[in-house]
């Protein structure tokens, strides 16, 4: 089965050129809350001049395997590919077995259930008798955690946003047949333009993705890069102490507005009377926010950086 053309764009957050055909302003005037990107990026190291010059080479590569390996405890017996973002993967997976019946539950990350429509699958909220399944862990936008799932069939578990819970993933499935677990380089490191991602699994499904996508899938400043940041525990573990405070603060800003409904340290997402009218308050100040086609009270905000919480505290006040 081969891909097909997409036919209509999907919704997604970042869309801040809609933002600013709609409410005025030049994208340097804007706060955008709309994704669920880390405001405060992993500081990018001194590049050297060959990343730029050269094909990647195997060693920059293999370093970057190992560095990756090493800070998610991969298990023995399981395959680590980098990949130009988790997109990148979640477009190709569909073609790694036959086109059939395909869980995922919703709502979640629109991008699953198109790339396996467009590779001829049928999409479904209910598991019974399809033969794969996608878990976004935790989910996006509502931050829920599924709990281990059963070894059955393609399983693809959407790690994108794990990073700030590492104590919930399931990583450790990754040996297990027809498992496949996607990691996001640019939601917890805040590098999202680096188009940088990873797929952790069975060897076998690995290989094939590997083939896919040609020899030099990642371009050599991703790869030195990533490296430097998957070396650097201490600035995860301080990421995350901030992270928590941040978004408890996002919480507390939010609470005369709207109720909590749950979500990520990376984003929160809301529940208010109008969230068309709340996103629309926030525009007026050059705050940008996500709301979604299937409701009309959801509004997801992600975390401001820390001196940017009093111009959000200041349009909700």
């Amino acid at each position: 089965m081969t891909a097909q053309p997409a036919t209509a764009q999907r919704d997604h957050g970042g869309n801040l050129d809609a933002a600013i055909a709609r409410f005025g302003g030049a994208r340097a005037d804007w706060l955008d809350l709309s994704t669920g990107i880390n405001p405060v990026p992993y500081p990018l190291p001194p590049l050297a001049p060959e990343s730029w010059a050269a094909l990647p080479d195997r060693a920059a590569q293999d370093a970057l395997i190992a560095a990756a390996s090493a800070f998610w405890s991969v298990p023995e017996g399981a395959a680590v590919l980098a990949v130009p973002g988790a997109s990148a993967a979640i477009a190709h997976i569909p073609l790694l077995a036959p086109a059939a019946s395909v869980h995922v539950p919703g709502p979640t990350y629109n991008e699953h259930a198109a790339a396996f429509r467009r590779c001829g699958w049928q999409v479904t909220e209910d598991p019974a008798g399809t033969t794969a399944r996608v878990l976004v862990h935790p989910n996006n936008p509502t931050g829920t955690l599924h709990p281990a799932p059963d070894a059955a069939g393609l399983s693809v578990i959407d790690e994108s946003f794990c990073d700030i819970a590492p104590g919930a993933s399931h990583v450790a499935l990754a040996n297990r047949p027809g498992t496949l677990i996607l990691k996001s380089f640019g939601k917890f490191w805040g590098l999202a333009g680096l188009r940088l991602g990873f797929v952790i699994g069975d060897p076998a499904l690995v290989a094939q993705l590997q083939d896919m996508l040609g020899p030099w899938p990642v371009a050599g400043p991703a790869l030195q890069i990533g490296r430097a940041a998957l070396r650097d525990p201490d600035w995860a573990a301080g990421t995350r102490a901030r992270l928590a405070e941040d978004r408890a603060r996002l919480d507390r800003a939010l609470a005369p507005h709207a109720r909590s409904l749950g979500g990520t340290d990376l984003f929160r997402l809301y529940e208010c009377d109008d969230a068309a009218a709340l996103q629309t308050r926030l525009a007026r100040h050059r705050i940008w926010s996500r709301i979604f086609p299937y409701s009309t009270r959801w509004l997801r905000l992600g975390l401001p950086a820390p001196q940017d919480f009093p111009r959000l505290e200041d349009a909700l006040s």
